[in-house]
């Protein structure tokens, strides 16, 4: 289509969404540049709301090249996407995220597909394909959409059925690294009104683009599929039903990581008994690759090495990458008692499979690499009433969900240097013991000193969660004046965790040390000799009962969430708004490596309170249009991975509550349809956070003030830009040429203030370039991603021994064909 405008931000108002409607439109002309969004729960226009929001039509994620929700954080420069060690997305929006790692941990930022909750990160794992079109909204969405959205929600709204119309697509990708993908869709009617729409991607990458410095050796292929069918019928003149089921497989390799340091407690620089066990040749290895790695180098241990069995240590004989599945039921019914009146439900059924085996050593060493399991399987349902009462439109319904989870992994650590202290202090003789070791007075088990040096290879983390939530909520839409509306809604929420998990041996791997040394230290610390551990039991200890054994909890909380907002209009070209909300995200209980049961103990539900005005201006002829708001936050039980003064091991992590934290910044974007065929499009973000009064443990055990500290992952600026132009060269032949890219400046991973977690800033480009036939049948591109080929990292982490990054992709390119019929 020539002319298509790119990147449109509006800062939009709630509402709710008009009986009937909920089909997307777009204006032909490009000085008008409207779509059409249902973040309100009602069809209008972009421009008409007063939230925060940013929508992409499915043409515009085609031309960006968006296949992934990582590559929204390209068009969405508050939206910053990156993945925790375990693999596992975490989503930061303006500043509001939650830095787990676990399958089992649901996140700040909601993601939903049509309207359906993917309340887990990793179900998001996917390839993005054949939408009508993305609503990312910021700020809490309590009202609308409930839980888990207090940073914002990103809606996935596919392309539905087409009564009366056979149509298909069909596109072909081939790039570096051996890249072959395809995706398409094909629209089937079949009758007045009733309709089915197929569609698939497929993504295959042959060649690894990440090299291994120290052999010859390579990650990074990619296996991944994904399918979707859609059912639509209007069996009646006020009734419609949507059935959809989706899948997506994920067999790729898993990322590696980059050793750049190490951790206080390991460093060779500081002279500790644990930095005297690092691996040989490990220091070494750090000092000459730590300031010398690039875009598409890493190192992990060797794949033979990692698989054999040691004494009592089982290897993981597996490659490193994922095996891992989802597959989504969604059926929609919605009936129109009458013209002002629908009843509308919503049903969904989502179940994710993980298994995945991934090396986080960033060297070639068995530092710490992981095989991890699990499952997720999630019921919903909605129900709602919404219509027009004079002057007043609303909604009212309710929405109950359950979830039950398994997520476990075993851990493979045999040459991380807090393996080897525990290891060399069993055999040693020590002063405090009359110059007895550990193992001459505490070894009834009969245990070798082979045994000892041999095990703490391995250990086996779990966790069982049932997750239940009910709420009920009302909003509505007041029309004061032609020109003025007031807002208000409200949720209320009751949720339910039961949990039960812990750390245990894996196949008697842990049994030497435990009964060993971890019996010894608490019988020092507490004067009670600990009963032992079997083959295959928890040995998380437990400080009251004083005995080793699974940790279990229930978690039960509610919550009331709000919004009020008020929406001036006094002419097309222009809206100001001011709202203020409050939202929540739901408690949380982590899956560690727990040696003391306090660390999976759940960190209570967190309140986030928004205030925020903003307005939308269409100048010089609606050639330009100017959208700001601005926006702080109250935050109040902000949820965060934190260390753990560890009684053995220094410090281990769990999960705390933060009292007070605050943030705040401004949103801003410019379009500019500079002529028919030039669009530039450019939007920032500038951001402020930081925690208020909270003492908690550094990365070296000690106590620390976190006062003024910002929060993980929210960079104080970020921004985009895009560049298209559109224009035929024939009567038959149009060409498009796009350039995009997205910088952000400097951040962390975590709150404490260490060098090797630190994220530097980083810019990325992209570039496009099509001929295509203004008939639509068909269009050829050439591409390219990361164009500069610029070494970033959007993650870094610790793994107890070594500070690891991990690195973005290296530049690749590819072209395109696609044809339509």
């Amino acid at each position: 289509m020539c002319g298509a405008g790119l990147a449109t931000v509006a800062h939009a108002s709630l509402a709710f969404a008009q009986p009937g409607n909920q089909e997307t439109t777009e204006n032909a002309d490009q000085r008008d540049n409207i779509i059409i969004v249902t973040a309100s729960r009602r069809a209008e226009a972009i421009d008409d709301v007063g939230l925060a929001i940013q929508a992409f039509s499915g043409e515009q994620l085609d031309n960006l090249q968006v296949n992934s929700t990582e590559d929204l954080q390209l068009i969405v420069p508050s939206l910053s996407v990156s993945r925790g060690y375990q693999g596992i997305p975490i989503y930061t929006l303006r500043g509001i995220g939650f830095n787990t790692i676990n399958l089992s941990a649901t996140s700040t930022v909601g993601t939903y597909q049509d309207e359906v909750a993917l309340a887990y990160p990793f179900m998001n794992s996917g390839p993005v394909y054949d939408l009508e079109r993305v609503e990312v909204l910021k700020g809490p969405q309590g009202t609308l959409y409930g839980r888990n959205t207090t940073g914002g929600l990103v809606n996935f709204i596919t392309a539905k059925p087409e009564f009366g119309d056979f149509n298909g697509s069909v596109a072909i990708d081939v790039g570096s690294e051996k890249t072959l993908n395809s995706e398409g869709h094909l629209n089937v009617p079949l009758g007045e009104n009733l309709g089915v729409r197929f569609a698939w991607r497929t993504e295959d990458s042959w060649d690894g683009w990440q090299h291994s410095v120290s052999r010859n050796d390579s990650l990074g292929e990619v296996h991944r599929y994904g399918g979707r069918v859609t059912i639509a019928a209007e069996p009646v003149p006020d009734m419609r039903i949507e059935v959809s089921g989706n899948f997506w497989i994920n067999k790729s390799d898993t990322l590696a990581a980059q050793a750049v340091g190490f951790t206080p407690n390991t460093d060779p620089a500081n002279g500790t008994i644990f930095s005297l066990f690092n691996a040989p040749g490990l220091p070494g290895f750090v000092a000459g690759n730590a300031n010398n790695w690039n875009s598409d180098t890493a190192d992990w241990q060797p794949e033979e090495l990692r698989a054999i069995n040691i004494g009592r240590g089982t290897g993981i004989d597996r490659p490193n990458q994922e095996d891992s599945d989802f597959y989504g039921l969604r059926a929609m019914f919605q009936f129109d008692l009458t013209p002002d009146l629908s009843f509308i439900s919503l049903t969904g059924y989502n179940k994710v499979t993980r298994d995945a085996t991934y090396d986080w050593s960033g060297a070639p060493y068995e530092i710490l690499s992981q095989h991890a399991q699990g499952e997720v399987e999630s019921i919903s349902q909605e129900m709602r009433f919404q219509g027009t009462t004079g002057p007043a439109e609303w909604v009212v319904g309710g929405y109950y969900a359950n979830d039950t989870v398994l997520d476990t992994n075993q851990t493979l650590l045999g040459e991380n240097a807090n393996v080897g202290a525990i290891r060399g202090t069993i055999l040693t003789p020590q002063a405090s013991l009359g110059g007895s070791s550990i193992f001459d007075l505490f070894n009834s088990f009969g245990y070798t000193p082979a045994d000892v040096m041999t095990s703490f290879r391995t250990y086996h983390d779990m966790a069982e969660f049932d997750v239940e939530t009910w709420s009920l909520f009302a909003s509505v839409d007041w029309e004061l004046s032609p020109e003025l509306t007031l807002t208000t809604g409200v949720r209320y929420t009751k949720d339910t965790q039961d949990y039960a998990g812990c750390s245990r041996d894996f196949n008697g791997s842990m049994l030497p040390n435990v009964n060993l040394f971890n019996r010894a230290f608490f019988f020092q610390v507490y004067g009670a000799l600990v009963d032992p551990i079997a083959e295959n039991q928890c040995n998380t200890f437990d400080v009251d009962t004083l005995s080793f054994g699974i940790v279990e909890s229930t978690l039960k909380e509610d919550n009331v969430g709000w919004r009020g907002a008020l929406t001036w209009e006094p002419n097309d070209d222009m809206l100001l708004y001011a709202s203020a909300s409050r939202g929540y995200k739901s408690g949380s209980t982590p899956v560690n490596a727990a040696n003391i049961a306090t660390q999976n103990r759940p960190a209570r539900q967190e309140q986030l309170t928004a205030y925020e005005i903003g307005t939308k201006l269409a100048l010089a002829n609606r050639s330009l249009k100017l959208n700001l708001g601005a926006f702080y936050y109250d935050y109040k039980d902000k949820q965060l991975a934190v260390y753990f003064a560890d009684p053995i091991y220094t410090t281990l992590l769990r999960l705390d509550n933060i009292p007070d934290s605050r943030a705040y910044g401004l949103d801003g974007d410019l379009t500019w349809f500079a002529t028919e065929e030039l669009t530039i499009s450019l939007a920032g973000t500038w951001l402020q956070t930081e925690i208020e009064g909270y003492v908690g443990i550094d990365a070296g055990g000690g106590t620390f003030d976190y006062d003024g500290f910002e929060f993980p992952y929210s960079p104080e600026f970020s921004g985009s830009a895009t560049v298209s132009y559109d224009t035929p060269v024939s009567d038959t032949l149009g060409m498009r040429a796009i350039l995009n890219g997205r910088y952000q400046s400097s951040t962390a991973s975590t709150i404490e203030d260490f060098a090797p977690l630190e994220i530097d800033g980083y810019g990325i480009l992209n570039a496009s370039l099509a001929i295509y036939d203004r008939g639509g049948l068909w269009e050829a591109s050439v591409w390219g991603r990361n164009i500069t080929d610029t070494y970033y990292w959007s993650s870094a982490a610790t793994n107890a021994n070594t500070a690891v990054r991990f690195p973005g992709r290296s530049a690749s390119y590819g072209a395109t064909v696609r044809f339509r019929f």
